[in-house]
């Protein structure tokens, strides 16, 4: 276990050192873009081929492949194992391509299906059509980067592909502060920056492939028992490990018919919750998932249970007090971090609404991270597909019923109820079949973490301002006053942990 703390440590590292910089690109763009029809498109744009990456390339062709390889690695040798890469690369290769051709071609159609109140508004239409026949073949190359991490963390070498994203962030910002002033229509520069940094990622993992010996030499194989293999594990998986982005691009959808300014609110507080999720939920997903193929494939459910159990008490003692530090700080982040002459004080107002009710689905969103590996390192799809379609109708239903009366918010506390319930069912699945097994200590752990993030949130709640007092501060009195509330949050929450007996090693390892 101690290893994986030091894997999970060494990509949450790096995640943290991506997040970082996303906050600083958001900040570049919201500055410099604000929140308007402009960027709305630009999100639509960009979106898309977001969404089918996480999708497809990060979601259901990750938790196919990593466990077949596994199985190649741990029972069929080497020649085997770089022989199904090559068949993988060259069958993934060819579909990539034929889905960006058409989604190039098809990019007016694409539009009006996820953004469908760009209807009435040809020049935003336009603007995002022109923008996601750039930001396609993102998608091509960012599955096969995403291929290229898998082969990576199966050997361990888990900071690699954590490092990735960085470019994507680096790119972006150049793109807007140095490319946009020379653009006619500035806002296209992020879409020519999402394109380079497809192309940059895919390079930047080549070498370290180089030195495992395992760059593919793509060939196209589709009778190929580990192909055929991975196909049909992706297919169910889809759904099972994707529920989370489907509801989040329902947002979007739904977010087209409300007010100007609804995708983009979404969008950045969107971008603050993916902040603690990306840098313990991700990473503990990366890290877990290989390590579970292993236990499955060595026959070893005790310590397949072990894993599961220890990445769980992170979530807990983790997870938790992200939750209610986004819900207390809410509007205090979005004024500090987004508030200028372009990204103004209603802005800020209705991005925090959106925030407070993604932050209630927070702990679920990471918890399916964590649970649905334990079902495919199994290569169980079935009940996490079913999980998933029970998740993602209660979430519809909850957004159709929510928009009205709270808008885009609305549509955030649909999409936090149906995370929630998703890992509540995985959770259960786990449990009455046998594959989690809770190890002693759950029932006072569970009371210390939430104790401890209660009277955190007490604390933040009864001392820091409302919204409107933060916006009309200065910006160096607003980060200052941030830094210090979250210093104060944080400190309450660790005393609180340490008064109640937990220590370090409790993360550790499991007690």
């Amino acid at each position: 276990m101690v290893s994986l703390a030091a894997s999970m440590t060494r990509v949450g590292g790096n995640t943290l050192l991506s997040r970082v910089l996303g906050f600083v690109r958001d900040l570049v763009v919201a500055h410099v873009f604000g929140a308007n029809g402009v960027t709305d498109a630009f999100f639509v744009a960009f979106k898309i081929p977001n969404f089918m990456r996480r999708l497809f390339a990060e979601g259901a062709f990750s938790m196919a492949f990593v466990p077949v390889l596994n199985a190649y690695r741990e029972k069929r040798g080497f020649a085997a194992l770089k022989s199904f890469v090559d068949d993988i690369a060259g069958t993934l290769g060819l579909a990539l391509l034929l889905i960006t051709v058409l989604g190039v071609l098809a990019a007016p159609v694409l539009v009006l299906i996820f953004a469908p109140g760009f209807t009435e508004d040809t020049a935003q239409r336009e603007l995002a059509t022109a923008m996601l026949r750039l930001t396609f073949p993102y998608l091509l190359f960012i599955s096969l980067t995403a291929f290229a991490g898998g082969i990576l963390n199966t050997y361990e070498r888990f900071g690699v592909p954590a490092f990735t994203p960085v470019l994507l962030n680096l790119l972006l910002i150049a793109c807007a502060l140095w490319l946009a002033p020379r653009m006619e229509q500035p806002i296209m520069a992020l879409a020519w920056g999402v394109l380079f940094a497809g192309i940059a990622q895919l390079a930047f993992q080549i070498p370290f492939l180089i030195r495992l010996g395992l760059l593919p030499r793509p060939r196209l194989n589709i009778r190929d028992p580990g192909v055929r293999r991975v196909a049909r594990l992706m297919g169910p998986a889809l759904f099972g490990v994707s529920v989370a982005q489907i509801s989040l691009l329902l947002d979007t959808l739904l977010a087209s018919f409300l007010t100007t300014g609804s995708i983009s609110w979404l969008y950045y507080s969107d971008r603050l919750m993916e902040f603690p999720l990306g840098i313990l939920a991700v990473a503990l997903g990366t890290v877990i998932l290989p390590r579970l193929s292993q236990r499955h494939a060595a026959d070893d459910p005790e310590s397949f249970s072990h894993t599961l159990d220890w990445a769980l008490r992170w979530i807990l003692l983790l997870g938790v007090p992200s939750a209610v530090g986004l819900l207390a700080l809410s509007g205090p982040l979005m004024a500090t971090l987004f508030h200028s002459g372009e990204f103004g004080a209603e802005d800020v107002t209705m991005a925090a609404r959106s925030l407070m009710a993604y932050s209630l689905g927070l702990v679920g969103f990471m918890g399916i991270k964590i649970l649905a590996p334990g079902y495919y390192a199994r290569q169980d799809m079935k009940t996490p597909v079913r999980i998933a379609v029970i998740a993602l109708l209660t979430g519809l239903v909850c957004n159709l019923i929510l928009m009205f009366p709270l808008g885009h918010a609305g549509l955030a506390l649909g999409t936090a109820i149906a995370a929630t319930l998703n890992a509540g069912l995985l959770v259960r699945g786990l449990l009455q079949e046998g594959i989690w097994r809770p190890r002693p200590g759950w029932t006072r752990l569970l009371l210390q973490g939430l104790s401890a993030s209660l009277a955190m949130g007490l604390v933040l709640l009864l001392g820091v301002d409302a919204t409107p007092d933060w916006i009309a501060m200065a910006s160096g009195e607003r980060i200052a006053q941030l830094l210090m509330w979250i210093v104060i949050g944080g400190a309450v929450y660790v005393g609180t942990l340490f008064v109640s007996g937990i220590r370090p090693r409790h993360l550790l390892t499991p007690s």
